[in-house]
């Protein structure tokens, strides 16, 4: 019995057969039936499952929005949209994206769902806290879309000023009200994350015995308690200006619109790490689990999720090489954002030092893994050229950033994602889906996010600026092959949706462990009980010892 396994434990029990001493259907989900029982739930598990039904809300919205600005650019006249109508769209797919599904979609699903049951704990330290960040989310996402419904908002996700204090005639105060609710949201988060890891611990977690989904989610905890602050101040500052005229960032009120910038990326440079690292701990439980082999560099991998988040903070400044700051300034965070690619190299190398020689099984989520790693590493590559001057000045604010941009979050971070549902899907549900109809998912996926953003370097290297639908005709053939990328993703994405509800009511049980993976959350039942665990859970004495590193051992030492 591999070491990760609770010995006389709930995994040695039938998952669907009923336990005395619990009741009969006394999972998580079956526990209690009525609609109180889910809208004032403390489980972690069910409150994940909210946030779970609330993000894909938000990604349909958002994708919506994408389907219409691809439209919208098939034509180089500008005729699909009037200004203001595209100008509108855009804005609302960045604000959906960024803020209400990128930013909570890792950490508030599997985050929540996942990390009391991988470090032995009944729940997450503050049960009813994480339920009022749900509630504190759906207020501030509310809030936002209230802004749509009576008008839009055109000023792109990012707010600047002065458009967004003094020129814009549209509802900017109510989404900027909505992101700034949202954020305390994500405070909440990240501090239940931070003392659950350090106080609830199963005897004999120690710090370099928890997953690495666990190490990520840390990371990404301390920027949300250390990033979101900034941005939140920054917001009520904006927010204040536009409603009484105050002069902080507006220049007609003696303010300084740069200000702005270095506020809003002092925060939003981290918030990508934010959305990157989560996927990164993703990642990082399906490699070793499909290659049936230990996560090569373990404690490399660990230490390069704190290096992510702390080096973050310091290169916020590249997104405003053409704005004025000085050349030394400039140069300095050139230097540091080549930098802050060592550690998202390491995780890259170990991934790939994990699969050689592995014992692979190409099941969906590896391969929504496989495509992770490839996309984030061609993302990771063109940020490179986003961070050396001579080049940004070229291509800043051009599709080339878009491109970027999108390899890193879509392509990163939604492949993590869906990587992730599939992967956990039988663990929270009790089901499997159908293997065939998730490879295929995959495949759509990954050809139609290609065929989609590619183009898009191309045409920022050739001059197209970004948020503009009228464009010179000679761009039209890179725009329509993009357009129909976008066809095919959204027909990758709407796969998972239909064959993973068909799942919940017609696919096959699932055992505790159908991926025979390794961690604490596969030694319960599918899915698991209400509190995770019938007895005292004890912590594997080596972390990812799948069978073959075990063999490769052995044979070292014999």
């Amino acid at each position: 019995m591999t070491s990760g396994t609770i010995t006389g434990g709930p995994a040695l029990r039938d998952p669907h057969t009923p336990d005395s001493r619990l009741g009969h259907g006394a999972d998580y989900l079956h526990a209690e039936h009525t609609l109180r029982s889910w809208f004032f739930t403390t489980d972690h598990k069910r409150i994940a499952l909210l946030y779970l039904a609330s993000i894909t809300a938000f990604f349909v919205i958002g994708a919506v929005t994408a389907g219409l600005v691809r439209l919208a650019l098939v034509v180089p006249d500008g005729q699909v949209f009037t200004n203001d109508t595209y100008n509108k769209l855009f804005t609302i797919h960045g604000v959906v994206m960024v803020w209400f599904f990128l930013i909570p979609s890792i950490p508030a699903t599997f985050g929540n769902f996942l990390i009391p049951l991988m470090i032995g704990a009944r729940d997450l330290a503050f049960p009813k806290l994480n339920l009022a960040s749900w509630y504190v989310f759906m207020t501030g996402a509310l809030f936002t879309l209230a802004s749509v419904v009576l008008g839009g908002v055109d000023t792109g996700w990012t707010f600047y000023t002065p458009l967004s204090t003094a020129f814009s005639n549209t509802w900017v105060v109510p989404a900027l009200i909505g992101v700034t609710i949202v954020g305390f949201s994500s405070i909440l988060t990240g501090l239940n994350f931070v003392v659950t890891i350090h106080t609830m611990r199963a005897p004999g977690m120690t710090w370099f015995r928890l997953p690495i989904f666990v190490w990520t989610h840390y990371a990404t905890s301390l920027i949300f308690l250390l990033a979101t602050p900034v941005i939140t101040v920054a917001l009520i500052l904006l927010i204040a200006e536009r409603a009484f005229h105050i002069g902080v960032f507006d220049p007609a009120y003696g303010g300084d619109p740069v200000l702005f910038q270095h506020l809003f990326w002092f925060y939003s440079h981290p918030a990508v790490y934010i959305m990157v690292l989560p996927g990164m701990g993703v990642i990082s439980e399906i490699v070793p689990a499909f290659a049936q082999k230990k996560l090569f560099g373990y404690k490399f991998v660990a230490y390069a999720a704190i290096g992510l988040a702390s080096v973050t903070f310091f290169v916020w400044g590249h997104h405003m090489f053409v704005n004025g700051q000085s050349d030394f300034a400039s140069v300095a965070f050139s230097v540091l954002s080549f930098a802050v690619a060592v550690p998202s190299a390491v995780k890259v190398y170990n991934w790939t030092a994990t699969i050689h020689k592995g014992s692979l099984k190409l099941d969906t989520p590896m391969l929504y893994a496989m495509g992770y790693i490839g996309l984030f590493v061609l993302g990771g590559l063109t940020g490179l050229y986003l961070a050396t001057l001579a080049i940004n000045q070229h291509v800043h604010a051009t599709y080339f950033v878009v491109a970027h941009f999108h390899y890193i979050m879509v392509g990163g971070t939604v492949l993590a994602f869906l990587g992730g549902l599939h992967f956990w899907w039988p663990k929270i549900t009790g089901r499997m889906y159908i293997e065939a109809w998730g490879r295929i998912s995959a495949f759509l996926i990954f050809i139609g996010f290609n065929v989609t953003f590619f183009p898009q370097f191309i045409l920022g290297y050739l001059g197209m600026p970004r948020r503009y639908h009228v464009y010179p005709p000679e761009f039209q053939f890179l725009n329509i092959l993009s357009s129909a990328g976008s066809t095919i993703l959204a027909v990758g994405y709407l796969f998972p949706m239909v064959y993973l509800v068909y799942s919940i009511w017609f696919g096959k049980r699932a055992p505790a462990n159908p991926w025979d993976a390794r961690g604490l959350e596969w030694t319960v039942p599918s899915p698991p009980p209400s509190h995770n665990f019938l007895t005292e859970p004890v912590a594997p004495k080596v972390p990812y010892d799948y069978p073959l590193q075990a063999q490769e051992t052995g044979r070292q030492h014999s």
